[in-house]
């Protein structure tokens, strides 16, 4: 049994702010979100730049991403006019909040220690030092609860309780694609018929210890843009994203009423194996997925499409592999399809990247306008598409194809198609 799948229901919010608005003023104008971050100390980073939100009653900045997931979903089933759905499943693509970790760790690094007995202690013993910390009364309970929104299936668990959902839950955290991976496994689990519902969603939130680790991999961008696809091309950058959509089968959605946005007709996810962080130059695993999903839709060619929401990070491997990736799965019409990435404006948005390009690809397609590649400049021959330069460009497709690539050759592929 195969049943056709629909989206219902969306919740977002970015650091342009909530919902569909923010991002139609953000990144279908093609405006970049980065700003210098104040939520941790740059000084010791190559950048101190970041997509992270402003203050402000729909911003994330209050970095409780607990938070974020559950008015991203309580927005998702509200749209879809389901409320509390006891039997709806939760896919969530997380790494967990490290944000309450660091915080806590530097709290206990820069705090006054307890010490053990001082002069006159017996010497060749344990306490014959004053610099023996002694564990305070309660220490460790604000480790436990730094630690609890850490551990991802925490995070689901709270996003399960909290919209009253007591359906399956999963927890996904193959870093980029994990989003992207929550959404086609919900496909497949409504498409086989073993379940009715579900909502997935996926959440990143700009925080230090994810912001070091990039910075001295020296992948961050040094100049405050992100210039995808183009030959000035510098590195990535970090930005707040958290999304939630609510999916169903569309016999459970014509039963109820509820009107579909749009369909998820193909889906796909493959891995190249090639390297622990790069791509595989010919973008081989990118080419499987998307020819699965395609193959799936009844398109192998990609005849239907009208444009790609692409990874496109801004770095030097990952741009000219994504693009002969793409030219490997649809070489026909890859030349003729436009491509565009809006991590140009929006950041990486790392285990969110999945679900929230979804969103942004599923607005493409019900607004009639594809969003551009922004600060895009000169060309690289590597990179030969066409990428929707600067500005939005009018369209009309039908269909949409969305892309995401992870560290460790991890590759997903969705095709949207509108009513």
């Amino acid at each position: 049994m195969s049943r056709e799948v629909t989206v219902t229901g969306f919740g977002v919010r970015t650091a342009f702010g909530a919902g569909a608005e923010a991002l139609r003023s953000g990144v279908f104008a093609g405006v970049p979100a980065f700003r210098p971050t104040t939520r941790f100390d740059t000084g010791p980073y190559r950048t101190p730049m970041a997509a992270a939100a402003p203050d402000g009653p729909d911003a994330v900045e209050d970095r409780s991403l607990r938070h974020a997931l559950g008015r991203c979903g309580a927005d998702a089933l509200d749209m879809a006019g389901l409320g509390p759905v006891t039997q709806a499943a939760v896919l969530l693509g997380v790494a967990g909040d490290h944000s309450g970790v660091t915080r806590y760790w530097r709290g206990a690094a820069a705090a006054p220690a307890d010490t053990g007995p001082g002069p006159g202690a017996v010497a060749g013993t344990a306490s014959d030092t004053a610099s023996v910390p002694v564990r305070r009364p309660g220490a460790d309970t604000g480790r436990a609860a730094a630690y609890a929104d850490a551990v991802p299936a925490h995070l689901t668990a709270l996003l399960a309780d909290g919209l009253g959902l007591t359906g399956p839950r999963l927890t996904f955290t193959n870093a980029c694609v994990a989003s992207a991976a929550a959404i086609i496994h919900a496909c497949r689990l409504i498409s086989s018929g073993r379940i009715d519902t579900a909502v997935c969603a996926g959440g990143y939130l700009v925080e230090e210890e994810t912001f070091g680790k990039f910075d001295s991999g020296r992948a961050l961008s040094r100049d405050g843009l992100v210039r995808p696809f183009c030959a000035e091309r510098s590195g990535l950058l970090l930005g707040d994203g958290v999304a939630a959509v609510v999916l169903e089968s569309a016999g459970h959605a014509r039963r109820r009423g509820a009107r579909p946005l749009v369909s998820v007709v193909g889906w796909g996810a493959a891995t190249d194996a090639h390297h622990i962080a790069q791509p595989h130059p010919q973008g081989a695993g990118l080419a499987r997925a998307a020819r699965q999903a395609l193959r799936l839709a009844g398109d192998p060619q990609g005849a239907s499409l009208g444009y790609v929401n692409a990874h496109g990070t801004g770095t030097k491997y990952n741009d000219g592999a994504e693009t002969r990736g793409l030219r490997a799965a649809f070489p026909e019409r890859a030349g003729s399809i436009p491509v565009s990435s809006t991590k140009s404006t929006t950041g990486h948005l790392l285990e969110a990247a999945g679900v929230v390009e979804f969103v942004i690809t599923m607005l493409a397609l019900l607004d009639g306008v594809l969003p551009p590649t922004a600060g895009f400049g000169g060309r690289d021959p590597e990179c030969d598409l066409d990428y929707v330069p600067n500005r939005p460009r009018p369209a009309d497709p039908r269909r949409a194809l969305t892309v995401n690539a992870a560290f460790g050759g991890a590759n997903t592929a969705l095709v949207l198609e509108r009513p």
